[in-house]
């Protein structure tokens, strides 16, 4: 049955006066941010709007165990990386938000490089990242956030193709003392699909030298298409999360336990590897 005309043009008419408004406040400076730059109603209105139409069209991302992250209080989510260029990051933070009851917030850490980008740095301080370090990462958990943090950093989304879906080192554990200091659970994250958008078949260490990044990467068709060649492939995504580890039951001066940092971080790891291995196996194809 057809809405009736009068409330379809109501519905517009509100869409126009929020849009309206949206944009008095952006010019009037009538909005707010935290401490961290973070604007709520611009990721909301603007940012999210603008990955949504690539997460769910593009590469058609399906999410199982959001009922694994918590309805409030603070969380770490930990995830696998990969892909070349790093969009796993902004299509978990889309998965968090539209899937989760509560519609969560994800505040990702990002290396330093993301902020000294010109036009990265503002827009990503506006969607609620912030620098991975752990005194950051603390204030967050501890302010009820959910902060996302993927450890393999560039040695994950890096690396070659022959290597996919193997994870790298996890560095120190760092970002298990912090959740300790916090008192917050982990979740455990697998995504697969991202390793296949940009298949890494050399890498260029010169141009990569030259131009200051940690890798330059080459694939079947970058940069041999030129602009062309810098389109993702539309694969298919999955994006698991696991069952939450807790952290609320050790002692306070278990997060300068050198050992329990260890078992804590190669627990997770093994956790997250367990499930790209499962996905994979379940998987018909890399597209569909």
């Amino acid at each position: 049955m057809a809405a009736p005309e009068g409330a379809e043009r109501g519905g517009w008419d509100r869409r126009i006066a929020g849009g309206l408004a949206f944009l008095r406040r952006r010019v009037t400076g009538e909005y707010d941010v935290d401490e961290f730059g973070y604007d709520e109603e611009l990721t909301d209105q603007v940012l999210m709007s603008m990955l949504r139409p690539i997460y769910e069209k593009y590469f058609r991302v399906e999410v199982k165990g959001i009922e694994n992250i918590p309805s409030d209080g603070g969380a770490l989510i930990v995830s696998n990386h990969s892909g070349t260029l790093p969009l796993d990051g902004l299509m978990l933070q889309v998965a968090v938000h539209d899937n989760h009851p509560a519609e969560r917030h994800l505040r990702l850490l990002a290396a330093d490089l993301v902020f000294m980008l010109p036009v990265v740095n503002e827009l990503a301080r506006k969607a609620g990242h912030t620098l991975a370090c752990a005194e950051d990462a603390e204030r967050l958990l501890r302010q009820g956030e959910l902060v996302g943090v993927m450890p393999e950093g560039f040695k994950g989304i890096g690396k070659p193709f022959s290597e996919r879906y193997k994870l790298q080192r996890f560095g120190r554990g760092g970002f298990v003392s912090t959740a300790l200091r916090a008192g917050v659970p982990i979740v455990p994250c697998s995504i697969v699909g991202a390793e296949e958008i940009y298949p890494m078949i050399g890498n260029s260490k010169t141009l990569a030298r030259l131009l200051g990044t940690p890798y330059f990467p080459i694939t079947p068709t970058f940069p041999w298409l030129g602009p062309l060649g810098a389109v993702p492939l539309p694969t298919k995504w999955t994006i698991q999360f696991g069952e939450p580890i807790a952290t609320d039951g050790y002692p306070v001066e278990a997060a300068e336990d050198p050992m329990l940092m260890f078992n804590l971080t190669d627990q997770v790891r093994e956790q997250i590897q367990h499930t790209l291995y499962k996905l994979l196996v379940q998987r018909r194809s890399v597209f569909f």
